[in-house]
């Protein structure tokens, strides 16, 4: 008796163990005739794995009878907001790359849209702006405005406020009043900003509009930029000594500004001279390619000046670095609190 049962225990455990192995099969990979080894291995040499490397795990898909790895593509592939796989497909044993984007930013006039002011008209403060913008733009029926110079100097700030109810997805209207101090450049940028309260970098947005300052009534001062002319250089044989003899004052007139040695340093730079001045001999390399100042301090009247130079256009013979050299030197120290200048980097003007 006890026999009898133990046999039937152990036939019962056999066929719920076949049974359940069948179900197991059936759901794990439901009328799959290829499995992820073989689909996988048919990836590893299509054109998934030139893009990047094939993923060792995989899902099948009963409806369309592929398997889906996903796929880690090289950067020079990569495209913003995809999220690729590689699709192995079981009756033909063909791949495919699914690109699987979403989520790809919609394009700006989308999302925010200025009525005032437009690109490139002629501003000046306090500017009036007004447009309408998607609700997701706000956060508190609001969003930051900055104006800046063509140098990136930020002249103003300003909140722009929605008009209407900014708790949809439609647009809503918004005004700002954005006051800004006077300008050195004639061109800058109004940047609206998308407000982003979870300070993440993936949520940032904005939007740039060209503007030109109106440069007429602003307040002006004078300034002397120093350029060279080699007939006030010259020893009794006529032999040019590549001294600060040679340099001479032009008169310009730039906007009153809270950086007056900067704007009168990037004037010299431009090397704009008039043919009137050009005919009296007076000369400048300026501008160089690529040479930009970049930054400046002023501590214990040493004004420290920062420059990009890529192209390593300071350099060169003594007496031309050395011309080079004087014409800035000059023209920062025209202003009362400098009395010394020094170069960063330190090896820019060196022969």
């Amino acid at each position: 008796m006890n026999i009898q049962k133990i046999l039937f225990a152990i036939i019962f455990i056999a066929i719920a163990g076949a049974g359940g192995w069948y179900l197991f099969q059936q759901f794990s990979s439901p009328s799959s005739a290829m499995n992820l080894e073989e689909a996988r291995s048919i990836a590893l040499i299509s054109q998934c794995s030139e893009k990047g490397a094939v993923s060792s795990e995989g899902a099948y898909n009963p409806n369309s009878k592929t398997w889906w790895f996903d796929l880690a593509v090289k950067d020079e592939f990569k495209q913003e907001g995809c999220n690729p796989a590689c699709v192995v497909f079981e009756e033909t044993k063909n791949t495919e790359i699914n690109w699987r984007c979403t989520g790809v930013k919609p394009p700006k006039d989308d999302l925010i849209r200025v009525s005032s002011p437009k690109t490139d008209q002629v501003v000046k403060s306090p500017l009036s702006i007004e447009g309408e913008a998607r609700g997701t733009w706000y956060f508190e029926a609001s969003f930051p405005i900055q104006i800046v110079d063509a140098n990136g100097n930020v002249l103003g700030t300003a909140v722009a406020q929605a008009q209407s109810d900014w708790m949809t997805e439609d647009f809503v209207p918004f005004k700002a009043q954005l006051s800004f101090s006077t300008p050195s450049t004639e061109r800058g940028t109004l940047i609206l900003k998308k407000d982003n309260p979870s300070g993440l970098a993936e949520n940032d947005d904005e939007l740039q509009i060209p503007v030109l300052f109106d440069m007429n009534g602003l307040p002006q001062r004078i300034i002397d930029l120093y350029y060279y002319n080699s007939s006030k250089d010259q020893d009794a044989s006529g032999n040019i000594m590549c001294s600060k003899n040679g340099l001479e004052p032009v008169e310009r007139s730039i906007p009153l500004t809270k950086t007056p040695i900067q704007d009168a340093i990037k004037l010299l730079l431009k090397g704009e001279l008039t043919s009137q001045e050009l005919a009296q001999g007076i000369t400048t390399e300026y501008p160089l390619p690529g040479l930009e100042l970049k930054g400046a301090s002023l501590e214990n009247k040493v004004l420290t000046l920062t420059f990009a130079d890529p192209q390593n256009k300071t350099g060169g013979g003594s007496c031309r670095v050395g011309i080079l050299w004087f014409q800035i030197e000059a023209t920062a120290k025209q202003f009362a609190e400098v009395s010394s200048v020094r170069f960063m980097p330190e090896k820019l003007f060196q022969p």
